[in-house]
C-alpha cells in the first residue's frame, strides 16, 4: 500500500518548488537578463535550485508508487523533468541561459498545473 501522506507531501514540494519558480522568474523578460547582471546570475542560480528540487522529487515519487502515478498524466514529459534536474547537478557550468529561460516559460506553468491536478486527483 502506497503511503498517501507521504505522496501529498512530495507533491506539495513540487508544487511550492514550482510556484518559487515562477515567482522568481517575473523578472527575466529573455535569457539574456539571466547573464547580464549578478542580479540575473542570482536569479537563474535559485531557479536552477528549485528544479533541482523538482527533479529529485519526482524521481522520488517515480521510486514510492512504483513509476504508477506520474504515468498517469501523460501532458508532461516526466523523463525530461527528472533529467533537468541530472544537467544541472552534474553539468552546471554547462547550463544554457536558453534553457533555463524555455524551461521556465513553457514548461514549469504546465507542471504546476499537473501536479496541482494529481493533489486534487489523490484527495478525491
Amino acid at each position: 500500500m502506497r503511503d498517501n501522506e507521504l505522496i501529498l507531501e512530495i507533491l506539495h514540494q513540487i508544487q511550492e518548488s514550482a510556484q518559487k519558480v515562477i515567482q522568481r522568474f517575473q523578472i527575466i523578460s529573455k535569457p539574456n537578463d539571466f547573464t547580464d547582471t549578478l542580479n540575473g546570475v542570482e536569479k537563474m542560480d535559485a531557479i536552477c535550485m528549485m528544479l533541482i528540487v523538482i527533479g529529485e522529487s519526482l524521481k522520488k515519487l517515480d521510486k514510492l508508487t512504483d513509476n504508477d502515478l506520474l504515468s498517469k498524466y501523460p501532458d508532461i514529459d516526466w523523463k525530461k523533468a527528472k533529467g533537468m534536474r541530472d544537467i544541472i547537478t552534474h553539468h552546471y557550468a554547462d547550463i544554457n541561459a536558453d534553457t533555463v529561460f524555455f524551461t521556465c516559460k513553457r514548461k514549469i506553468p504546465d507542471l504546476l498545473g499537473t501536479i496541482q491536478k494529481i493533489i486534487n486527483d489523490l484527495k478525491v
